[in-house]
């Protein structure tokens, strides 16, 4: 009988303490990224120096260091919490006899199998092909044939450099086709949400840092306000268990309808090329009317959280647009829940019905602050207005006079504009 039991590929992560605040917390990531990528962590070894080694990253008897204890451990890869250089990618592999993984390598494998669209299959090609560029290097017999002055003047190229050269020509020119099949794309979203912006629905995005919850609640809230169980998402307890963007319209009971996207979540270090590849699918954060941003309350290192979230969403470009904190997983603490602390903060927890429907309430308030309440008489003979006026905005109260029907209405400001000629005017 087949199993779907995974074997875990051990691993040693190892570190550069340099005097960072938030070393401890970036190695505890670290461990949870190795795990999230299917392998075991069977050791953690730092080191404590004033700035990293520019040929191996680690002093060398830490690198002696860590080959006996991989040896010792039968242990295959070693991991790094820092993106290294080619050379002391190639060094520190050859003094340790070990695959070296560095943690720009590391996210991106876990990205690479956990795509699952063809736009973030595509964002995950480039940032990949984006790493290796500068990486490449000939085997040890061609780097032996290298640039030797001719007779008549001119360089002539050994046969490893024009290997390396044509490999370089190669990767660009898969980058350069990656991109137009990916701005094709892009394209097409881009279709799609201006066909959003002229409905006049409102949006609300979700953001934050990787399983803090974004898809529980956007879930939870599908279940109650969204047209069909099977619109929810995927979620599980894991870094970024999902990467691809997804948005659902929910209708409220009051009739109050707007989109919430569920984006990909954040890490610290997050490699410089996956946040640029990563624009596109963060188009729907960049163009919604209100940030979510949901935050582990239970993590100790929560406030690190909200400084990486900020400031990776100022680095693509997404600022002046009104965020609300949603401070989730408040069952995992001593902390009362569910309750507002001003306009823009909730403690909640998204498997919790009342907490959800506190987070709609100051949803509400945001996007829909514009809204209007009016009383419109409409008459008898336009009978599909008051039609739409029922499925489409909330009705306060409503009789019925000799020349029409009464509605006190509360409604979008372009239905409103739409509808104003009915309005009654108060005597």
């Amino acid at each position: 009988m087949e199993t779907n039991i995974q074997t875990l590929e051990p691993v040693i992560i190892t570190g550069l303490n340099t005097g960072q605040e938030d070393f401890d917390y970036s190695m505890v990531e670290l461990a949870e990224l190795a795990q999230a990528n299917h392998m075991e962590v069977i050791d953690r070894i730092d080191q404590v120096i004033d700035r990293p080694n520019p040929a191996t990253y680690f002093g060398k008897g830490k690198v002696d260091e860590i080959r006996d204890v991989a040896d010792a451990n039968h242990v295959p890869t070693i991991i790094t919490n820092d993106e290294l250089s080619p050379s002391q990618l190639r060094n520190l592999e050859e003094g340790t006899g070990c695959r070296i993984l560095d943690r720009t390598a590391l996210i991106l494998e876990i990205f690479a199998t956990r795509a699952q669209t063809k736009e973030a299959k595509l964002q995950v090609q480039i940032a990949e092909l984006q790493y290796r560029l500068p990486r490449l290097q000939t085997s040890a017999s061609e780097r032996l044939d290298q640039q030797t002055g001719g007779g008549s003047g001119f360089t002539n190229r050994g046969a490893g450099e024009t290997k390396l050269e044509m490999d370089r020509r190669t990767i660009q020119h898969q980058i350069a086709h990656l991109r137009q099949e990916l701005a094709a794309i892009a394209k097409s979203e881009q279709t799609k949400r201006k066909q959003r912006v002229k409905s006049a629905i409102p949006t609300a995005a979700l953001v934050g840092y990787t399983n803090a919850g974004k898809s529980t609640i956007m879930n939870g809230l599908v279940r109650k306000y969204g047209a069909a169980e099977e619109k929810t998402v995927f979620e599980k307890n894991m870094l970024f268990a999902t990467l691809d963007t997804s948005v659902r319209q929910l209708t409220l009971p009051d009739q109050k309808r707007f989109l919430l996207s569920d984006t990909v979540g954040f890490v610290s270090k997050l490699p410089t090329h996956l946040v640029e590849s990563f624009k596109s699918t963060l188009a729907e954060a960049a163009n919604a009317d209100l940030l979510i941003q949901v935050i582990d309350y239970s993590d100790p290192h929560y406030k690190e959280m909200m400084e990486t979230t900020n400031e990776t969403l100022k680095q693509i470009g997404i600022t002046d647009i009104p965020m609300i904190n949603v401070f989730n997983k408040a069952d995992k603490t001593e902390i009362e829940f569910p309750i507002l602390e001003g306009d823009d903060q909730v403690v909640i927890s998204a498997k919790q019905d009342t907490s959800l429907d506190l987070l709609v309430d100051v949803i509400k308030k945001h996007l829909f602050k514009d809204y209007v309440t009016t009383t419109l008489l409409i008459p008898f003979t336009d009978g599909h207005v008051v039609s739409y006026l029922n499925e489409h905005t909330n009705i306060l109260d409503t009789t019925y006079e000799s020349d029409g029907t009464l509605l006190t209405v509360e409604m979008s400001i372009q239905d409103y504009h739409r509808f104003g000629k009915y309005e009654k005017k108060l005597t």
